[in-house]
Formats: structure tokens, sequence, C-alpha cells
């Protein structure tokens, strides 16, 4: 009996564990050749799940064209997408980074696609965030 707890458990464990598995049907944006967090003018850094408050800054200022990355400063592993589809950063194992992406658009609305209650938003340089309606918006 002690022995079912106990391998019940170890298996609930690691599945909750390893819940940031693979998107096989993402298409990130292609990164600029220096990959990784490195080289970006911006850098996000992603604090854990509490929704809004889950990355910080929120909402980060950034024009078309500038380059940022996210760097995965908590415990799980996270995977960002925007909600218009503009950028898609993969899996970011804790402590890492994700490559280099350019802001293609006058602001985002993004999610992590494993906790999708962490929300946050991408501005341009004057301005609101873009409207956002839907599951991913949270409460911005």
């Amino acid at each position: 009996m002690r022995t079912t707890i106990l391998i019940a458990a170890t298996v609930f464990a690691v599945s909750a564990w390893s819940c940031g598995g693979s998107n096989s049907t993402s298409t990130p944006v292609s990164p600029t050749p220096s990959g990784g967090g490195g080289g970006a003018a911006i850098t996000i850094s992603i604090v854990g799940n509490r929704a809004n408050q889950s990355f910080s800054p929120n909402p980060t200022v950034a024009p078309k064209g500038t380059t940022m990355a996210f760097t995965n400063n908590d415990g799980l592993t996270h995977h960002l997408m925007a909600v218009d589809g503009s950028f898609d950063t993969g899996d970011i194992a804790p402590g890492g980074s994700s490559p280099v992406l350019t802001v293609a658009t006058d602001g985002a609305n993004y999610y992590c696609t494993i906790h999708p209650t962490m929300v946050g938003s991408i501005k341009a340089s004057s301005g609101a965030a873009p409207p956002c309606s839907g599951l991913y918006c949270g409460d911005r």
C-alpha cells in the first residue's frame, strides 16, 4: 500500500514539474543572428505566474523594429506567444533566455502557452498597448 502511494505521488510530481512540454505546432519568429538574450535592446524578465505581474517591465515600451528577449528568472519553463501570432519564443527553461526577437508590430499582447494566466503587453513608443480581448488578455 505504501509503495503504491509513493509511486502515485512520484508520478504526479514528475508530471506537474514537466508541464513545459514542447509545442511542435508553433512557428517562432526568426531570431537575429546573435541568438539568446545577448544583444537585445530590451530584456523582459519572467518573474513567475502572477497574472499581469508575471513580467517586468509590463507593459514594455518597444517601438516597431526594436529587438527584445525574454529572460526566465522563474523556476519553471515558460513559452511566450503574441496573441496576434507576431512572435513565439519557444520553450524557455529556468535561467534561460529566448532568442532575440524583433518587434514586428506597433505593440502586442502576449501570454504563456503553458500558464495562460500569465499575460503581458508591449506598446509602441507612444500610446497604449493594442486593444486586447479574449482569454489571454488578463486584467490589465
